[in-house]
């Protein structure tokens, strides 16, 4: 009832932003004993966000963070992509968005947050069915769809080109991983390395976490510094992408740890936005508020850096 209130969005307006992601799980509409019965006590929170964020005159990102069977932080629970009863409840969510926000022309709906799957194949051919389901009902409303791996850039290639001319597609970015959650207690990768990074600096350290992880270390073949130069050969598929297709291309989530310094946290977060603003591809800080990446304090509302502001509003 407080966290986001109607004066946090006219906040997001005024500093300069053109519009919210808004994440909600499952269980905030729908309980997993009564299947297909929708709350109108959780549908109420969406319902002031979006009325809020029109009043503000802020475009809204409706984000399905968590489904039924599916939790991108519990790999090891995820039923969504092999259960059919799962998969019907998902799709009737949907449809059940579209029909309630028929008309919201200042609305995106995002299938579902960072996928995680082994490959593309069962993502894929259940996003096509939520698009189809969403269409029954509803020709307006733009879609938002990430590939898998927790929607990384390099699995824009396997993802595929959707027959319908309102899909944006969708990435996420956090490397260097180790700087951007440096410290996290909730991954253990973090937790082990345990050391306070800064950006830009030299790669050295970051390269032992990579090797660790066992992810991708060709990336930074011929790269000394985790820098500029480091976050654009990272998001090169994206610029792939948009040359190869001429489709919209959105980067959901990007942001670094609280316990990062703020010089650091702004000269990422600068350079993240910089590629975006050059390619024309939107983007949605993580986050405001909260969630250890916050960009306002959480008692004062204010900025917790003013450069950290200017980077994540730059045009």
């Amino acid at each position: 009832d407080r966290f986001i209130t109607e004066e946090d969005i006219q906040r997001i307006a005024d500093f300069g932003f053109d519009h919210v992601r808004v994440p909600f799980d499952y269980p905030l509409i729908e309980d997993d004993d009564k299947p297909f019965v929708y709350k109108e006590s959780g549908f109420a929170y969406l319902d002031n966000c979006v009325n809020w964020c029109r009043a503000a005159g802020l475009n809204l990102v409706l984000d399905l963070h968590r489904a039924p069977g599916f939790s991108f932080n519990e790999p090891d629970k995820i039923v969504l992509f092999g259960d059919a009863d799962m998969q019907a409840r998902f799709l009737a969510i949907w449809q059940a968005f579209a029909k309630r926000y028929a008309g919201e022309g200042h609305m995106l709906f995002e299938l579902l947050n960072e996928i995680v799957e082994p490959d593309s194949t069962r993502w894929n051919a259940l996003a096509t069915r939520a698009i189809a389901a969403i269409r029954e009902v509803d020709a307006d409303h733009a879609i938002v769809i990430g590939g898998i791996d927790y929607n990384n850039v390099w699995k824009l290639k396997d993802m595929p080109i959707f027959d319908d001319p309102k899909v944006v597609y969708n990435f996420h970015m956090y490397e260097p991983f180790a700087m951007t959650h440096q410290h996290a207690g909730w991954n253990e990768a973090a937790v082990r390395f345990n050391r306070d990074m800064y950006y830009p600096d030299r790669l050295d350290g970051y390269l032992e976490f990579q090797t660790e992880l066992g992810r991708r270390p060709d990336l930074y073949e011929g790269l000394t510094y985790m820098d500029r130069d480091f976050v654009y050969r990272f998001l090169q598929p994206a610029a792939d992408f948009i040359a190869e297709h001429d489709l919209p291309l959105y980067c959901g989530e990007y942001g670094v740890i609280d316990e990062a310094d703020p010089e650091s946290r702004a000269a990422w977060t600068q350079d993240v936005a910089a590629f975006c603003t050059q390619h024309g591809i939107g983007r949605a800080l993580w986050s405001y508020r909260g969630m250890n990446f916050g960009l306002v304090d959480e008692t004062t509302k204010a900025p917790v850096s003013a450069a950290l502001l200017r980077a994540a509003v730059r045009k």
